[in-house]
């Protein structure tokens, strides 16, 4: 388990650069949790936030030869932006989802439920993306 915590993280940005594996997700979505709490974020933003962070992770597990990446979850304002930067060019898949399939929807379900969602190359780093998405701090779930 490859982990190093930025040492210039500020009130509003938590940045960690690990080793994707399956085993250490929940991990990882502890981890922004935490910070999203400190923040003063919804219950409902959390649970956004982990369920991205999930996904975004197990896309690196399944679709990325290396591993290592960064994980990044920053405050602007009152949103909440998850971004993930894996060393992958390949964009990722956003087209409908074959229903009938055991995988293969959870960045559509993921782009659907949130705010915003995107993606860029990282033009710092040859061959690298970067996979957001962003909520409100409050988000609440219309009933």
């Amino acid at each position: 388990m490859a982990v190093s915590v930025h040492k210039n993280q500020t009130q509003s940005t938590r940045a960690w650069t690990l080793t994707a594996n399956p085993h250490e997700i929940q991990r990882w979505r502890q981890a922004v949790a935490e910070a999203l709490r400190r923040w003063g974020a919804s219950r409902e933003a959390i649970d956004l936030a982990c369920l991205g962070v999930s996904e975004l992770l197990s896309n690196v597990i399944k679709h990325v030869d290396d591993p290592r990446c960064r994980l990044r979850v920053r405050r602007v304002g009152e949103r909440i932006v998850v971004q993930l930067i894996d060393r992958s060019p390949t964009p990722p898949s956003f087209e409908a989802p074959d229903w009938d399939s055991e995988s293969g929807r959870g960045l559509w379900m993921l782009r659907e439920m949130c705010a915003q969602f995107g993606w860029e190359k990282v033009p710092s780093q040859l061959g690298a993306k970067c996979v957001w998405f962003s909520c409100a701090l409050t988000n609440k779930v219309e009933r």
